[in-house]
């Protein structure tokens, strides 16, 4: 189990990072995921099980990307909730969203993922997209998802994974380790953020891990999809 300082720390740092990366965030994902980055977000909201006036809810938002998916599904009488605690993406989700027919659909909050700001059994769905790596405590987050979900709703989790096939693996972590940080710092000015994507990776359970997790708090029919080769994974399970 993390400590609290470490809790404290992790949660600080990450702050930080998301702060300084904020204004060229979404640029990068587009950039350093060849522009899959929208098929990912796409397949994972296509696996929430929502519906034409739904109400689902986007945990560590940041600029809105995936909140806008689901808005996309469910129309201009549904409901999508971004939460992140990071004003910084807010503010940028917000410009995102507001430059889309959806602005009035997603509504975008400040909140910790460890404590979200909700009664239990509010949304139809919870996703999380590339954060999951990033939370103090993954179960603590996939919980809290949880708990906010109906009974029969689906909680997601759309996230870099470790691919395991041969020569593609060798290809992939050469490209991860040595050019996204490279490319990271071009695109941000700074050195460290992007050199933390790989390794937060490197310390990130593996996907079948996270499966088992899921099963453990509670999720029944607990998958998970792999795809692009498998260096992202889209985890999928119902609320009992």
């Amino acid at each position: 189990m993390i400590s609290p300082q470490n809790y404290k720390h992790k949660e600080t740092y990450v702050h930080a990072l998301f702060t300084n990366i904020a204004h060229r965030y979404d640029f990068l994902n587009t950039v350093l995921s060849m522009n899959r980055d929208k098929h990912w977000r796409r397949f994972a909201v296509g696996k929430c099980g929502l519906k034409t006036g739904g109400c689902g809810i986007d945990v560590c938002c940041g600029t809105g990307m995936l909140a806008l998916e689901q808005a996309r599904v469910v129309g201009p009488g549904g409901r999508v909730v971004g939460v992140d605690f990071c004003e910084e993406m807010l503010a940028k989700g917000r410009r995102n969203l507001a430059k889309t027919p959806y602005r009035n659909v997603v509504e975008l909050v400040s909140g910790n993922a460890m404590d979200l700001p909700f009664p239990a059994d509010v949304f139809d769905c919870a996703t999380i997209g590339f954060a999951l790596r990033n939370v103090p405590s993954i179960r603590r987050a996939i919980e809290e998802m949880m708990r906010v979900v109906r009974p029969g709703g689906q909680v997601v989790s759309l996230e870099l994974a470790k691919p395991g096939f041969p020569v593609f693996k060798q290809v992939y972590y050469l490209y991860f380790d040595y050019l996204v940080p490279v490319m990271g710092r071009l695109g941000v000015g700074l050195p460290g953020p992007y050199k933390y994507l790989p390794d937060s990776l490197k310390s990130f359970p593996h996907q079948d891990e996270i499966t088992d997790l899921f099963t453990d708090v509670g999720l029944k029919n607990a998958r998970c999809h792999e795809l692009t080769g498998g260096i992202v994974a889209v985890h999928v399970g119902t609320k009992r």
